[in-house]
């Protein structure tokens, strides 16, 4: 049941953190500059949408799996590298995707159904490439933080404990 609190802690973390950061960056790069209501709307639903995902998608599992095959030890730079492309290559297209229908649909809505926008493949594609790097540092950054600390508040000991049984 701990491992259990483990996943569950790090889900919540990842998915606000990754939440706050793709939105700040989305809303830093879009061509009207910073707005806290879009940056808001976008950060509470990027949230909803990053635990979702965290709790459907057995993270560790895959991840895990993917260390194994790759014959890496657990924890290194390398399967921390592996890791957080992984989480990167499955969060990621998700949130840029339902952000850009979202960062949309408010710009035909304030404008009045006049607004100026680039075709969808382009703002898509623009946003995703930005999102990929920005979210792999971030996840690469933060997730032995994260573990850690998921780990203490669950009240697990990382020597006994080994690693979570799913990072989500």
């Amino acid at each position: 049941m701990d491992m259990k609190k483990v996943g569950i802690i790090m889900t919540l973390l990842m998915g606000v953190t990754l939440s706050f950061c793709l939105s700040l960056t989305g809303n830093l790069t879009s061509e009207d500059g910073f707005k806290l209501i879009p940056f808001l709307v976008s950060f509470a639903v990027s949230t909803v949408i990053s635990i979702l995902i965290g709790f459907v998608v057995p993270m560790r599992k895959i991840e895990s799996g993917a260390v194994k095959a790759m014959g890496l030890k657990e924890r290194s730079l390398p399967a921390n590298i592996i890791s957080s492309l992984i989480s990167d290559l499955i969060y990621t297209p998700v949130i840029t995707l339902s952000m850009i229908v979202l960062a949309r649909r408010m710009a035909m809505k304030m404008s009045n159904g006049h607004a100026q926008l680039p075709p969808f493949a382009i703002m898509f594609l623009k946003s995703l490439i930005i999102s990929f790097v920005v979210a792999f540092l971030i996840i690469l950054i933060v997730t032995p933080i994260y573990i850690k600390l998921s780990m203490k508040l669950a009240g697990v000991n990382p020597s006994a404990g080994g690693p979570p049984a799913d990072k989500s």
